[in-house]
């Protein structure tokens, strides 16, 4: 009930940002808390696979280079209709996913770790080379997707609140799947492996699908940070993105769904702040990263003995 109550402000936080934004006539807070939801959504679909379901993936950031290179590759065609835009960068994510987890699940551990990297890598290395869409050097929208014709992106607080809808969506799925008989029997491979594999249970099948389902609605994110910045580029894809999703993830207290938003909010917050003030901003929000996530992965276990 209480990580329910927690949900409950941390989204009521997030929906009265433009009420505030407007009061201190600050504008561009709707444009950053945009920018955190979109990450948070990544971050959630991370939480699954990471908290639920102990798979440590530092490949994660090629499905949001997917969803956001599939807005820029219909543009090339005049395509802006997110409807149709959607579900073909879920479904693109998705088989990608699948492709490259069906391989990766093979292996446990460290080399799960490095595979997911390698894969996301090589996509990097292809779109720095797709010169059709400005190859390392981005490329440009030329408009923001529609909804059935109309510009609802178009301005910061349409995109504000249909970022806003999809992170609430992810939320409540990502949560409902956890709760689940699935969510359970990935929980339970995490926590003994051995047992769930004597009882006949298959272990890459189940874990296939929730990397294909993590996957899959991760490539939102990547559709909504296109229309966002208005540029996509392979640096969308680059590890040290993948790097951030984990740390926001961790931080926020893994398998909780909700801590990887909270997370994504603490690291993004803490990152804009530090980096008007000080150019290596990344030497400080590192250790201060490490020190939380130990302070309650700390408090967790002692929740746990004590319970």
């Amino acid at each position: 009930m209480a990580r329910y109550i927690v949900a409950a402000v941390v989204f009521w936080c997030l929906a009265t940002v433009p009420l505030f934004a407007d009061y201190l006539d600050q504008t561009y807070l709707i444009t950053l808390t945009t920018r955190i939801m979109i990450f948070a959504l990544a971050a959630v679909t991370l939480d699954f696979i990471l908290g639920v379901g102990g798979l440590v993936s530092l490949g994660h950031a090629a499905f949001i280079g997917i969803g956001a290179y599939t807005v820029a590759l219909f543009s090339l065609y005049g395509v802006s209709e997110l409807l149709i835009i959607l579900p073909f960068a879920v479904a693109a994510s998705g088989l990608f996913a699948f492709l490259t987890g069906a391989l990766a699940l093979r292996t446990r551990g460290i080399n799960f770790i490095m595979i997911t990297l390698a894969f996301a890598q090589m996509l990097f290395f292809g779109t720095t080379s797709f010169s059709a869409l400005g190859g390392d050097d981005g490329f440009s929208l030329p408009m923001r997707s529609r909804i059935l014709g109309i510009p609802a992106l178009d301005s910061a607080l349409g995109l504000f609140w249909i970022s806003f809808a999809f992170l609430a969506l992810a939320y409540v799925l990502f949560q409902l799947l956890s709760l689940s008989s699935f969510g359970r029997a990935l929980d339970a491979f995490k926590q003994n492996r051995e047992k769930m594999e004597s009882l006949g249970v298959d272990r890459w099948r189940l874990q296939l699908r929730a990397y294909v389902i993590s996957g899959a609605v991760c490539a939102i994110a990547g559709v909504l940070l296109a229309n966002l910045t208005g540029f996509v580029s392979p640096s969308s894809i680059a590890w040290q993105r993948s790097g951030d999703l984990v740390i926001m993830s961790v931080v926020g207290g893994q398998g909780t769904i909700i801590g990887a938003i909270i997370g994504a909010v603490g690291f993004l917050g803490l990152e804009e702040y530090l980096s008007h003030y000080i150019e290596y901003w990344r030497l400080i929000l590192g250790p201060i990263a490490i020190v939380i996530a130990l302070l309650l992965n700390v408090t967790f276990w002692s929740s746990r003995r004590h319970g």
